[in-house]
């Protein structure tokens, strides 16, 4: 569990908290800048802050997008102060491989679901507070374009470092905006050697692409992504002359490309790996065929084509997969629908270039044509070899920065983009003419579609609009004069509505706290943003709860109650799919209770350890049951409700004996009132001195502490 601070008397109330905690946000968000530091903060936890501190405030419409919004929205009547900030559920349980680099987060966290990102004013004034941890700095980097888009980089890259030839390996983490030259430091700071002993490649899926000796490059300049693997040769002497620059490991010159000829069109011929990139290349169409096969270096075709390089006809081409990045998915499968289009296929395996424009200021100066042409030709190249797209997707990422990084995105939004991005760098028309739309004044249909679709083809022509664009007729009416307006408008693509899911299902395990009967799991059918009452509710139903019974509906953790569900407002949407629920069926008492808690636990040997080393594991879901604060809590009377509890998961003839109770489960006493007891047994009533038959109890470690743990 989370540290928690020890609450001083001058404690700030909830409204005061909210207050101050607003503030700080509105001027740090004001001022945010490259280089600034924001902190993950588990968004359960921020949820219970937030409701915490709004348990007052009117109800806001808002859509929670910004985090100014939480401090206007409703909170629960009822939420107590939040224990200390507990963001182990972020971090993976392994200890990360780069002690500088902090805990290791789960990979596949999302803003808003998983975690909040607080300025660190927020997160300093907060843990001042609450304590807790741990915690996860992430720093703010540019992007897009021009370089002036901010956005947090939660996870900086993950590079493994080979070294060669000593055969060891280290895992990294650093900021793709970090420099080559701040690559080398790590690397022989971690490995203990000297900058003149080096040599770095790019050495992604085992192959050298590049020398990495630009120390002034930036590691986002130079393609590197997440996970792939960076190798630091030692040089035998410190004159360099072991750092080969022209030939690589795989076969194939770092400088010269293997020529690889894809079967062409009756029109024209083509070279598989395209032409430079470069806004400056000449488009000439038969300079650029009679060139050398010098088209691209090896840096740029990261596909790997046959270390041969010998010349194909007639081989299966088309058939090459896309190596995935990391959660890069969505774009490649648009990417395979794409190239995979007989019209794209062919043009982009002729002479496209001729038609990019290179002055569109709504374009990208040809370089997302000139990016996916040559994607397309390695991807119809001889062999199956997967492709890695490295180089189409650094270029997406500048154009487009919400699909920098490796979050998982909507396919159609990629390729929304793509297509759009594609007509405007081959639009034919490089002055676009002002066209005044007519009305059709009762004129055909065909004629109006004809006279529209004209029009637009005089401003917009390209490949994307032969294949993909079509016009659809809208028809408005006018409910005062009844006069007709029919247009007809271009679209490119047509999104189909799908019924939006409104239920979610949620998995449970009932527990009697009689003992009666066997825990019973049930996965049942709830609004997807309705209430804890609506699961309280389906989950009666379908067990038949009893008139004299109440369910109490408990979040495990780490084979412990986390909290209670008490409050029948708490939104299902805070619940994930992959949360442990579980269920106690209690009886309704009208004085309150205390909840017994059984914590299964597990006497292990550590690995390795002494014969008499071990140590206590806890496993299995907890048992609870409520005992009258009017009675007396006494040892037997723990005692026999432990008993009862496990009686259906224990033998009739093992309950007869005493000692048949597994001193190894623990007890836990649950206040629902709140209240902070310390570990002492002299929290529980001493037995009734007239009861001198009492059963000898095994020595049950007992404490006594709040619900919310």
């Amino acid at each position: 569990m989370a540290e928690v601070t020890t609450r001083s008397r001058g404690e700030l109330t909830p409204e005061e908290e909210r207050v101050l905690i607003r503030d700080i946000a509105i001027s740090s968000e004001a001022s945010s800048k490259e280089g600034d530091t924001f902190f993950l903060i588990n968004q359960r936890w921020w949820q219970h802050w937030i409701d915490y501190v709004n348990q007052d405030q009117p109800n806001n419409t808002g859509d929670g997008s910004s985090l100014l919004e939480h401090f206007n929205s409703a909170g629960s009547s009822a939420s107590k102060r939040p224990s200390g900030i507990d963001n182990s559920d972020l971090v993976n349980d392994a200890t990360a491989e780069d002690p500088g680099a902090g805990p290791e987060i789960v990979d596949t966290l999302l803003e808003g679901r998983d975690y909040i990102l607080l300025p660190q004013e927020v997160w300093n004034q907060l843990h001042s507070w609450y304590g807790g941890g741990p915690t996860l700095a992430r720093k703010v980097i540019s992007s897009g374009l021009s370089q002036t888009e901010l956005a947090v980089e939660v996870y900086p890259l993950r590079l493994q470092l080979l070294v060669m030839p000593r055969g060891e390996c280290s895992t990294i983490r650093i900021s793709k905006k970090e420099t080559i030259g701040e690559l080398h430091r790590r690397a022989c700071s971690i490995f203990y050697l000297n900058l003149e002993q080096i040599c770095i490649w790019d050495y992604y899926g085992h192959r050298k692409h590049a020398l990495m000796n630009d120390m002034d490059r930036t590691l986002d300049d130079a393609n590197i992504q997440m996970d792939q693997d960076i190798l630091v040769e030692v040089l035998d002497n410190v004159n360099g002359t072991n750092c080969k620059s022209s030939i690589q490991d795989n076969g194939f010159a770092e400088k010269k490309a293997s020529s690889v000829l894809v079967e062409p069109s009756k029109s024209s011929l083509s070279i598989a790996g395209g032409w430079s990139a470069s806004k400056g290349t000449s488009r000439n169409h038969s300079s650029e065929i009679s060139t050398s096969p010098n088209l691209a270096s090896a840096r740029d075709s990261d596909n790997t084509l046959g270390s041969s390089g010998v010349t194909t006809r007639g081989a299966s081409v088309g058939l090459t997969g896309l190596l995935n990045l990391g959660n890069t998915c969505f774009m490649n499968s648009a990417i395979q629908c794409l190239v995979h289009t007989p019209e794209f296929a062919r043009y982009f395996r002729e002479d496209y270039r001729r038609e990019i424009n290179w002055q569109n200021p709504l374009g990208m100066v040809g370089e997302l044509a000139v990016a996916f042409g040559e994607l397309l030709r390695k991807l119809w190249a001889p062999g199956r070899t997967p492709v890695a797209p490295r180089p189409f997707k650094t270029k997406l990422a500048r154009f487009a920065p919400q699909f920098s990084g490796y979050n998982q995105h909507d396919s159609q939004e990629l390729l929304a983009f793509l297509l759009d991005g594609l007509h405007e760098d081959l639009n034919r028309v490089k002055h676009k003419p002002y066209i005044k739309s007519k009305d059709a004044d009762g004129r055909p249909d065909e004629e109006v579609a004809d006279e529209y679709w004209a029009n637009h083809i005089a401003r917009n022509d390209s490949i994307i609009v032969d294949v993909c664009q079509g016009q659809y007729k809208s028809t408005l009416v006018c409910p005062v004069c009844n006069k007709v307006s029919v247009t007809f408008d271009p679209f490119m693509y047509l999104s189909l509505p799908l019924q939006a899911t409104t239920t979610r299902t949620m998995t449970v395990t009932v527990f009697t706290s009689d003992g009666s009967a066997l825990p019973s799991t049930y996965t049942v059918t709830v609004p997807k943003h309705g209430r804890c009452r609506d699961l309280i509710q389906v989950l009666g139903n379908i067990g038949s709860l009893k008139q004299s019974e109440e369910l109490k509906v408990a979040e495990i953790q780490n084979h412990s109650i986390q909290r209670f569900l008490d409050d029948p407002l708490i939104s299902l949407s805070t619940i994930k799919d992959d949360d442990h629920l579980a269920a106690y069926r209690v009886p309704k008492l009208v004085k309150k209770a205390v909840f017994l808690q059984l914590i299964h636990r597990l006497q292990e040997q550590e690995p390795g350890a002494a014969q008499t080393t071990s140590q206590w594991k806890a496993y299995g879901t907890p048992l609870v049951s409520s005992i009258s604060r009017d009675d007396v809590i006494s040892s037997g009377k723990i005692q026999s409700t432990v008993q009862r509890m496990l009686s259906p998961f224990l033998k009739k003839e093992s309950l007869m004996h005493a000692d048949s109770f597994d001193p190894s489960s623990m007890v836990t006493t649950v206040d629902p009132s709140g209240e902070a007891h310390s570990n002492s047994s002299s929290n529980i009533a001493k037995e009734d001195a007239s009861s001198s038959k009492a059963v000898t109890l095994p020595n049950l470690p007992l404490r006594l502490v709040d619900e919310s743990n």
